[in-house]
């Protein structure tokens, strides 16, 4: 097996610490357990395929990623996120493309990674990836406006914001005033325990507190219904070329997204625990895997969950046992209080992700980036309100694009050119010399308005082209700059190039700029020779003047 292949695959290292560390990550793996519960069962409701799908995901992925994946406290599994790509594809192909688009987007996930593709959130710029959690967070919060209001999904599912206009219209507050009541129970319990005992799982208690107050008081609200006892026997779905084809797109989507939120998540968890780095390839092949083995139990595509990766971190997680043991904790609760969960109610999950929702969005990040500049704020306006309106995946590729515009933009202004004395003490004939000094960058979108005022020059017999500042240069500007120095020769003038960087002198050969010189010799590495060579020639060529 080649070293490149066994990086990444499991090894002792993973549990190196496991001897000293085993207490405290089996306490953190039992309370990312409870705080991950409710997150599960709303997740898989909210996303169209049911709270049983929630848990297997949960359970299953969670063990599997954090086996094979590349953080040490990543804690994987169901998503509002992947809940916001999902919901539209189990709308349109029903329940029953579940496994399959699982199982396709769990191979792409797998062959990212061993592609190496770990390192591409790095390629993802910063308002891009705030515009996107906004974006995100109004979705969740959106989805959740029928069960808040008692109501069932309608067929406006594949856009939140048609299903929460449509819901608000079909309700009324007679109707929907027990389920309105639930929400905001739910919600002050979770925002009152999160201000005063911010490590006491306020999720929990609010399903509790309103699970018991619906028992007794015979409320007919929407619940979760009766849960399996245990996993599901796993099974291969019967795949046709029909479904490949119809469900490849969204296949790609659901990848790309659990790769793109999974590498965010585990490079979030490294900056604020010390447990050591990353593998982003490694991590890309867990999840993927992860993914797979969800879809064989008939659960979701998963990816890893900040929130839950946060709290294992804040628990004082050290190796992937913490992860491991969260998976095993929901396993436990599952089988021995399925009937108890059962009778949760579908509004109390919608509360816990509005809640959720509302305190995903990182304000202060968000005014970060909003004060910065208005190119930024742009970027990030435009990829939330394409994230909300659009798609996920479209919103980070123009978010990205609109990064670039601008970055190409403030790229090529710092491009220029800037007409020099000559050093040194004055010569006879130093008009006849004219010395240009290039900065920046000369690539496609700044060479040619650089270069302009060079051709424009009149009036010398030599132009000397001070290069060493030129710090980027591609194709397209040493094409114009081969054009120049032709130009220049044709009218008759002598061009002579100093201090061109390494990097770019074998491009500017290739291209033609070293060809059109008149003379090979006319290529310098310092200023002084190149200045003192430019006069000997204005001397040989002007004799009447001596």
């Amino acid at each position: 097996m080649s070293a490149q292949l066994r990086s990444l695959l499991p090894g002792r290292s993973d549990y190196a610490d496991l001897r000293h560390t085993w207490r405290i990550d089996a306490l953190a793996g039992l309370t990312v357990g409870v705080v991950a519960l409710p997150l599960a069962l709303a997740f898989g409701v909210s996303s169209g395929v049911g709270a049983e799908a929630g848990i297997v995901t949960a359970i299953v992925a969670g063990v599997v990623a954090a086996i094979f994946g590349g953080s040490n406290v990543q804690v994987s599994g169901p998503t509002g996120a992947m809940v916001v790509v999902l919901a539209p594809v189990v709308a349109a192909h029903g329940t029953g493309a579940l496994a399959t688009v699982t199982l396709m987007a769990g191979v792409i996930v797998v062959a990212a990674g061993v592609l190496r593709l770990g390192s591409i959130v790095g390629a993802i710029p910063w308002p891009v990836i705030e515009g996107f959690t906004v974006g995100i967070a109004v979705i969740i919060f959106l989805q959740q406006v029928p069960a808040a209001l008692g109501l069932p999904a309608t067929s406006h599912q594949t856009n939140a914001a048609l299903a929460a206009i449509d819901a608000v219209r079909r309700s009324s507050l007679t109707s929907a005033w027990p389920t309105l009541l639930i929400v905001a129970v739910v919600a002050s319990i979770m925002l009152g325990v999160r201000r005063f005992g911010p490590k006491i799982p306020g999720s929990m208690i609010a399903i509790v507190v309103v699970t018991a107050g619906v028992a007794i008081t015979g409320a007919a609200v929407p619940v979760i219904g009766e849960l399996p006892k245990g996993l599901p026997i796993p099974s291969f779905p019967a795949i046709t070329p029909h479904a490949l084809a119809a469900l490849a797109a969204p296949a790609l989507t659901i990848a790309a997204l659990a790769g793109i939120e999974s590498l965010l998540s585990a490079r979030v968890a490294s900056l604020h625990s010390d447990t050591g780095r990353y593998d982003g390839d490694r991590e890309l092949v867990g999840q993927g895997l992860a993914s797979i083995a969800s879809g064989l139990f008939g659960g979701m595509p998963a990816t890893g969950a900040i929130a839950r990766t946060a709290v294992n971190v804040r628990s004082g997680a050290r190796t992937r046992l913490a992860a491991i043991m969260h998976a095993l904790t929901l396993l436990v609760i599952v089988t021995v209080a399925g009937v108890l969960v059962a009778n949760v109610p579908l509004a109390a999950l919608a509360g816990i992700l509005m809640v959720t929702a509302a305190t995903m969005v990182p304000r202060r990040s968000v005014m970060t980036v909003i004060r910065t500049s208005r190119q930024n704020a742009l970027v990030f306006a435009v990829t939330a309100g394409v994230t909300v309106a659009v798609d996920l995946i479209y919103a980070v590729i123009i978010g990205v694009l609109v990064a670039a515009v601008f970055a190409l933009r403030t790229l090529a202004r710092s491009a220029g050119v800037h007409r020099e004395e000559l050093p040194g003490p004055p010569a006879p004939w130093d008009e006849s010399i004219a010395l240009f000094r290039i900065d920046g960058a000369l690539f496609f979108g700044a060479a040619e308005r650089v270069l302009d005022r060079v051709a424009a020059t009149e009036g010398v017999s030599v132009v000397i082209l001070r290069m060493s500042q030129v710090q980027l240069m591609d194709s397209t500007g040493a094409q114009v700059l081969a054009e120049l120095v032709a130009g220049l020769e044709r009218r008759g003038v002598t061009v002579i190039v100093k201090g061109i960087q390494p990097q770019h002198l074998e491009l500017a050969t290739r291209v033609g700029v070293l060809a059109a010189l008149r003379d090979e010799r006319h290529l310098f590495d310092a200023l002084e020779p190149a200045v003192e060579h430019a006069r000997s020639h204005v001397r040989r060529s002007s004799p009447s003047r001596s």
